[in-house]
């Protein structure tokens, strides 16, 4: 196997994970992407890793076409995210601004960029939430996330039809809770039924081996609420 994947958000939580996790199988090379570079540098000592620093939240497509891609991207997981959890009511115009743009636009622009770099039978696996699934569970406090994050469900089926006659195909992961940085710093004490590690398995193994059976599908992975 020689296959290129590229992971968005990597420096930490799932996407961490999944770096090291992917990094571990014979022949393939992962380009992790996330702002904070110095942590991704520390982290991932594999001679297999790649890393880059990119910032979802502003100038993507600058930030991107400074990065030489020498091969082919087999797999891009979206899994860039931002968490805002507040009173509806106190929600900020930053606040949803920021959201969005890290959670949809971010990974449209992300994508748009990248297309030129895809091989002609890619997996694009985008990262969502249960919380962004039509009839899911929902929370208070979460309608700037929940929101941006259905708004990637939506784009991914746009995404399907729009290159229904490529080899390219992108499917939706609505993930539970994840015990994740990000998930103890919007809920304090709460402990997740799933570890980063056990995600990151299930997320590798759908990247490489579903493609062929799937595209533009919104496919929940949770085994609790939320």
């Amino acid at each position: 196997m020689n296959k290129t994947v590229v992971v968005l958000g990597a420096s930490q939580g799932i996407g961490a994970a999944l770096v090291e996790h992917m990094a571990q199988i014979e022949g393939v090379h992962v380009i992790a992407l996330s702002r904070n570079l110095v942590r991704m540098k520390s982290r991932f000592l594999q001679p297999n890793v790649s890393c880059y620093q990119l910032d979802i939240a502003k100038n993507v497509t600058k930030q991107l076409n400074a990065i030489h891609f020498s091969n082919p991207i087999d797999i891009l997981v979206n899994n860039a995210g931002l968490l805002i959890n507040k009173p509806f009511e106190q929600l900020s115009h930053q606040d949803f601004t920021e959201s969005y743009q890290v959670n949809v636009i971010g990974i449209m622009e992300a994508t748009q960029t990248l297309l030129p770099h895809l091989s002609p039978k890619a997996h694009i696996v985008n990262i969502s939430s249960m919380g962004g699934f039509q009839g899911s569970l929902k929370f208070a406090g979460l309608a700037a996330y929940s929101t941006s994050k259905a708004a990637l469900c939506a784009f991914t089926e746009l995404f399907a039809e729009e290159f229904k006659n490529t080899g390219i195909h992108m499917n939706c992961l609505c993930l539970g809770a994840v015990q994740t940085e990000m998930l103890s710093a919007a809920f304090p004490g709460y402990v997740a039924p799933t570890s980063p590690s056990e995600m990151a398995q299930f997320i590798s193994d759908f990247a490489f081996n579903n493609r062929k059976h799937f595209n533009g599908k919104i496919i929940p992975v949770s085994s609790s609420n939320p």
